[in-house]
């Protein structure tokens, strides 16, 4: 039953489990040193707290028992209270880049496919990665997917695949990859086993964020051969598979980080009605306090653009255009939250000794992955070009 605005009874019990899930469950494991030398959290970690979710009736949570998926706005509701934490997402597998694969292994998977390689993945029992972006020194793809340099052809039953990958998130330790690779007839996108003999790891670089076990990756694709049955449709139509994914998985970043910065403003609040300075609370000073104020509504507007996207979304619209306007204006939104929580608290919000930050790194990167905030104005800019000379025509 629709309890409002087309969202139903179902979907808010689901995000209320999940929020007092990670409240309870979840934030404590925030202290847990158990992080690899990047510091992001081990796998180990990442699967004992998957068993306590699944314990708790909230792994994958925006996916049904019958394999159907809760509505984007609905699956807002739940992706923004699993980032109450920054370990949420994992613990709850609604994380990046497993999310946006699940998704479009679920709209777009043969039954086959989706019973070898999407049953583990919605199970949280493995992780997986997309191989798309490429080296830019090397004149690879990377916000430009038209400039891929990585290529496939067939070869009998198989397709071989030769190519360099970089920024791969999670590819270390994944189990499931998605590789989009360039043939004669277009794009191709295929389902591979992980680890592969023939994908070598270069390179794990340190980077300014730390939730995601596997770090980004550079790596070489030395003649991968997958049996053409693991492609995903026809060659050629890697692209329009892409676009499948795009927008609802640029979506759900803003929605878990949505939830994040949610979180670090409740910090940043009660660090300043707790501490004191000149005689009085640190709220009570308007610079402090009109900062916290401004975050109350850089939050409302954010969740407002997450919604009507995510209600377009809905309609069964690709969504480009408003995902990249959401994209844009949610993450210089949190940057702004992320940015002025750290302020209010001083020192202290510089320290690991909250979540704050961490957010402010992460955040700080979301800027740039799923598309740089000036790569999303530049293509709303030549839309509004095009319809300009169209009604000038």
């Amino acid at each position: 039953m629709v309890a409002h605005e087309g969202i139903s009874d179902r979907a808010r019990a689901i995000a209320e489990k999940v929020e007092t899930f990670v409240r309870e469950t979840v934030i404590p494991y925030e202290a847990d040193r158990r992080r690899d030398h990047h510091g992001a959290p081990t796998d180990e970690l990442v699967m004992e707290m998957r068993e306590r979710a699944r314990a708790a009736d909230v792994l994958t949570p925006h996916i049904l028992s019958d394999g159907s998926h809760l509505n984007q706005r609905e699956t807002a509701m739940v992706l923004i209270k699993s980032g109450l934490s920054p370990l949420g997402p994992l613990a709850c597998n609604t994380m990046a880049p497993d999310e946006g694969n699940m998704y479009l292994l679920g709209k777009e998977g043969s039954p086959e496919l989706k019973e070898r390689f999407l049953k583990p993945m919605v199970e949280g029992r493995v992780r997986s990665a997309f191989f798309m972006t490429e080296p830019a020194d090397e004149g690879g793809a990377g916000s430009d997917p038209s400039m891929m340099k990585t290529v496939c052809h067939p070869d009998g039953n198989h397709w071989v695949i030769n190519g360099r990958k970089t920024f791969i998130t999670g590819a270390q330790g994944a189990r499931v990859g998605i590789v989009i690779a360039k043939a004669n007839e277009g794009a191709c996108m295929f389902l591979i086993d992980l680890p592969d003999p023939a994908i070598r790891i270069d390179h794990v670089p340190n980077t300014i964020d730390s939730s995601m076990p596997g770090g980004h990756a550079t790596l070489t694709i030395d003649n991968l051969r997958v049996p053409a049955d693991q492609m995903l449709g026809e060659a050629g139509e890697g692209f329009r598979y892409a676009q499948v994914r795009l927008s609802p998985a640029r979506l759900s970043h803003c929605m878990r980080w949505l939830g994040a910065c949610i979180r670090a403003q409740e910090i940043a609040t009660d660090y300043a009605n707790r501490r004191e300075a000149f005689g009085k609370p640190l709220i009570d000073h308007e610079g402090v306090g009109f900062m916290l104020a401004e975050n109350m509504i850089d939050l409302k507007q954010a969740e407002l653009m997450v919604d009507w996207c995510a209600g377009v979304l809905d309609t069964g619209s690709l969504g480009t255009v408003e995902s990249s306007m959401a994209k844009v204006a949610v993450s210089e939104a949190l940057m702004r939250i992320a940015d002025r929580c750290v302020q209010v608290m001083g020192g202290t919000g510089v320290t690991d000794r909250t979540i704050v930050e961490q957010v402010f790194r992460e955040v700080r990167a979301f800027r740039i992955y799923d598309g740089p905030t000036e790569v999303h104005k530049w293509s709303l800019a030549k839309k509004i070009k095009r319809e300009w000379k169209a009604g000038h025509a």
